[in-house]
Order: C-alpha cells, then sequence, then structure tokens
C-alpha cells in the first residue's frame, strides 16, 4: 500500500504536537532527545511540507496559529492512538486475551478441555477457536496461534516445543484375544492382523524394546488403515486387530476391561506431544500461557 507521507513526516508530526503540549522547543528536546536545534529544523520542515505556518514564534514563547492549532488537534489524536497501540500490546503481551486459534489432530481434541478450561475460566475475554483436523495445517496461511503435533515433525521452519512423552500400548479387544489368541513374542505380532495408523502408503514397522534382550523391528501388516488414531480405536473394540495406541488413549480403555495389553513386557519408542508455533519470539500471553498450561497437564 502506497503512503501520501512518509514515515519521516509522521516523526515531524510527533514532534510538532510535543512542541506545543509542552509549550517550548527546549522542553520537547529534552523529553525527545533531540537538540533544539533539531526540533526547530523539524518544525520548518513540516511548514514546508504543509506550506502553511503552524507556529508564531517569538523569544520568550510559542503559539499555534489557527490553522496549526486544528492541524495540532489531529496530530495529538494520532498520538494517543500510538499510545493506545502500545498499550494494547503490552497488555496483550501480559494478559491472555482476545481469540487463540489453536490446531490439533482429531485424536488429541479431547485433552483440550482439561488442559484449557482453567485457563479460559480464569481470563473471560480469553476465546477459543479449535481446528482439529489430522492433515498438517498451515499455520500462517491459516492465523494459528499453536498447533499441536504428535508424532515426526515434517516442517523445520516451524518452532517446536516438546510438552510430553507418551508411552505406546499394544491393544486388543478381549474378544479379539479369546477368538485369536494373543502373541507372546514380537515375531507372533507379524502374524496377527495390524489396525495401521498412516498417511501413505509404506510398510509399517513395530519397535520393540525389553531389558536384556536386542531390540526387534517387526513389520506387521493389516487391511484396515486409517489416518485417523479414534477410527483405529474404534475397529479394535469391535475385535478387528491389535492397534497401537499412546497410554492416554489406552489406559482408560484398560482401566475398564475394554481392552487387554498385548506383549505387555515389551515398550516401544514413547511419542512425542510438540506445541508448534511460527515463531520463537514475542509470543502474546494468550499463546505462553497456553501452552504452559498444556504442558502442566500433559506431565
Amino acid at each position: 500500500m502506497k503512503l501520501d507521507f512518509t514515515i519521516d513526516r509522521l516523526k515531524r508530526m510527533a514532534v510538532f504536537a510535543r512542541v506545543v503540549e509542552l509549550g517550548s522547543m527546549s522542553a520537547a528536546a529534552r523529553e525527545l532527545d533531540m537538540t533544539p536545534s533539531a526540533v526547530s529544523q523539524q518544525l520548518r520542515q513540516l511548514e514546508a511540507e504543509t506550506g502553511v505556518v503552524l507556529l508564531h514564534r517569538s523569544t520568550r514563547k510559542l503559539a499555534t496559529t489557527q490553522i496549526g492549532q486544528d492541524y495540532y488537534e489531529d496530530c495529538a489524536a494520532m498520538l494517543h492512538a500510538a499510545r493506545n497501540a502500545d498499550g494494547r500490546l503490552g497488555e496483550l503481551r501480559e494478559e491472555p486475551r482476545g481469540e487463540l486459534r489453536i490446531a490439533v489432530p482429531v485424536g488429541f481434541a479431547p485433552h483440550l478441555a482439561g488442559a484449557l478450561a482453567p485457563l479460559l475460566r480464569a481470563y473471560p475475554e480469553l476465546s477459543l477457536r479449535v481446528f482439529a483436523e489430522d492433515r498438517q495445517i498451515d499455520l500462517i496461511a491459516e492465523r494459528i496461534d499453536l498447533a499441536i503435533r504428535v508424532g515426526r515433525l515434517l516442517d523445520s521452519n516451524l518452532i517446536a516445543r516438546r510438552m510430553a512423552e507418551w508411552p505406546y500400548r499394544l491393544l486388543a479387544s478381549p474378544e479379539y484375544a479369546r477368538e485369536h489368541g494373543l502373541p507372546r513374542t514380537p515375531e507372533e505380532l507379524a502374524q496377527h492382523p495390524m489396525l495401521i495408523l498412516s498417511v501413505i502408503n509404506q510398510p509399517e514397522y513395530v519397535d520393540l524394546y525389553r531389558d536384556g534382550e536386542p531390540a526387534r523391528r517387526v513389520r506387521v501388516s493389516g487391511r484396515i488403515v486409517s489416518n485417523n488414531s479414534r477410527t483405529l480405536r474404534q475397529m479394535m473394540l469391535q475385535g478387528l486387530g491389535i492397534v497401537r495406541l499412546p497410554d492416554p488413549d489406552a489406559a482408560p480403555l484398560l482401566a475398564d476391561g475394554r481392552a487387554v495389553t498385548v506383549l505387555p513386557d515389551w515398550t516401544m519408542p514413547p511419542l512425542g506431544v510438540f506445541a508448534v508455533t511460527a515463531q520463537r519470539d514475542a509470543q502474546p500471553a494468550k499463546v505462553r500461557m497456553a501452552i504452559a498450561a498444556l504442558q502442566a497437564y500433559l506431565q
């Protein structure tokens, strides 16, 4: 956008406004950390640009001309708006307010209520807009303040902060266990249908570890593949195969008997949970405090 005036012109308008408000060039010079001659030069340039006399000068005092007084009121309004903008920016830095736009995977969305409810209750001027999608949302194009990414990070241009690591568990339904039995070794896992979380067509592997034994990498397969973990969870509950779920999603199913653990003596690499933003510095309070609330909740 082309402006009809320059940044220097805005500076001269601000200098003029302070000279009028303080009543002298010397006082304005001290406040603005300028020399009186520099202030005088700014005023002369402003009068040359506007083509009008703004001030009556004498050895003892300054007074605005009639048109100068009208012009001063507009310049003062500009300064007032600038001060308000700075004040509002400071408030946004110190207290969460406005709309927090957060993107999360569908499976993670249920965790938001427990994590962010205390923050929303404490700050009634803060609102929340949630984008629950399993696709990778463009944070800049969608004006996303904060994204939660689970697992491998694909975009190295974003700023990621690890908030938690969730252990994985292999689960099957009790009905599946009665009908098909459960694998007793990692190698036997390859003989069972796996419910596969994937967005690309590639081989699926499960890495398993146990103290005192070499790591095992098992290639698994299955006829049900989805990019949505909740879909696979429901398929597991229907007895259609074995699923790999992070501990917060697995624990309630195990607690109420809807699932049983597969290969309970073996562990898998944990699932990283990351807070992702488009920039590292100068985050508003709503983003900083949301990250802190999520991290405390997840850990």
